[in-house]
């Protein structure tokens, strides 16, 4: 289990106490005296020398906490000493602005921790938040005080990340049960991974299918079961994960040839779309009093026009027609339903 908060502070002070050159050979009870005074006022209570026993063996011998410290005790002078000259269980030489970086970076890592694919690495994410968390404070540490990350409400499907994800690495064939979106049938599949996508909190597998001579995407939370079987494929020479969604908002593939949207965006809208474009290709093409009017190189998606839709009045489309009249129909449908 990783060290609690009391831990890794007397981890610090004993680390501080052996690199201390005016006081060489610390004993016990300067490690003991040294971690009272540095918890004094946190909660952290009294120290024992039985405590100090077991931090000097966990810092010497655990290895969730990677420090593998060469301390050593000198039964002639009674005191301990690092073996290994200039050794510091914090030996990167960072400033406070770099130490805040990695904790901020620890924090996002921590909040992606209960996903399955991420198992295999949860010890090195351990090392890291351990090696960060030197405050003798507990609540200086917490950083969800503070900020809050946005979860997913999601979380069906994320057990599949895993398989999938070595699936496609291996160029491995799969067996896939699926239960349609429309239908709710289960439907099995043979496919050749590609790609995983996450878009709006949900994770999708684009996969060829052989026996549908193309792609499909699956959503990860319709899966009922997967089972790799014992057969290779070769990757799709044609395929580029790079550009597969280029010109695509959201998760729809489509063959179509990108096509200019201009947008005619109310001044709310339109300064929330300046720090946050909808596509990389966003630009803004006029501005006055009453707006902005942007264009985007894209291929018009449900999940693009949803997105305009969201925006209400805010947004006017401006071209294509085609677009115009589905974003038009769609309002229409939404006045009559509420009308009836």
């Amino acid at each position: 289990m990783p060290a609690n908060k009391y831990a890794l502070v007397r981890y610090r002070v004993i680390d501080r106490c052996l690199n201390d050159k005016s006081k060489p050979l610390p004993s016990r009870e300067d490690f003991r005296e040294a971690c009272e005074e540095a918890l004094y006022g946190s909660g952290g209570g009294r120290v024992s020398l039985s405590t100090i026993d077991k931090d000097i063996s966990a810092m010497k011998n655990e290895s969730e906490l990677g420090y593998d410290a060469p301390i050593v005790y000198n039964r002639e002078l009674k005191g301990y000493y690092y073996s290994e000259e200039g050794y510091s269980i914090g030996q990167l030489s960072l400033g406070e602005e770099d130490l805040e970086a990695l904790r901020f970076a620890a924090a996002i890592l921590k909040q992606f921790r209960d996903m399955p694919i991420l198992d295999q690495y949860q010890n090195a994410v351990d090392k890291i938040t351990n090696r960060l968390t030197i405050s003798p404070n507990p609540e200086d540490d917490q950083l969800d005080r503070y900020i809050q990350f946005e979860r997913s409400t999601v979380s069906g499907g994320n057990e599949y990340l895993g398989p999938l994800l070595s699936a496609i690495q291996s160029q491995t064939v799969c067996e896939l049960k699926y239960r349609g979106f429309r239908d709710d049938r289960i439907k099995d599949y043979v496919i050749h991974g590609l790609l995983l996508k996450e878009y709006s909190n949900r994770w999708y597998l684009i996969a060829h299918v052989p026996s549908r001579g193309g792609r499909l995407t699956f959503g990860l939370e319709r899966i009922v079961a997967i089972q790799a079987t014992e057969e290779r494929f070769e990757r799709p020479v044609d395929f580029d994960s790079d550009r597969f969604f280029r010109y695509s908002v959201g998760i729809t593939e489509s063959r179509e040839a990108p096509v200019i949207v201009r947008l005619r965006c109310a001044p709310v809208a339109g300064k929330l779309l300046r720090t946050q474009p909808i596509h990389p290709s966003q630009k803004v093409v006029k501005e006055d009093a009453e707006g902005i009017e942007i264009e985007l190189k894209v291929i018009p998606t449900p999940e693009l026009e949803s997105l305009i839709l969201s925006f209400g009045s805010q947004v006017k489309v401006i071209s294509p027609p085609d677009l115009t009249q589905k974003i038009r129909s769609e309002w229409q449908n939404a006045l009559n339903s509420v009308q009836n």
